[in-house]
């Protein structure tokens, strides 16, 4: 593979199609997620609520670049 190719994979979690590499599910280390619910699932983990977890990605996909 090319190095500039980027691979379309949908997260089995929220449906989403992601270009970005996956981040593994914190419910079995092994399932490849969409970097958003791996975030999502990090804040969780440290007791984020809903509401502030997506605040919180808001933020990220501001300053990710294109």
């Amino acid at each position: 593979m090319k190095e500039n190719e980027r691979t379309i994979r949908v997260c089995p979690l929220c449906g989403q199609s992601y270009t970005d590499p996956p981040a593994l599910s914190r419910t079995d280390n092994e399932t490849p997620i969409c970097p958003d619910c791996g975030t999502r699932q990090a804040l969780q983990s440290i007791g984020v609520s809903a509401e502030e977890q997506e605040k919180i990605l808001s933020i990220i996909h501001q300053h990710r670049p294109e």
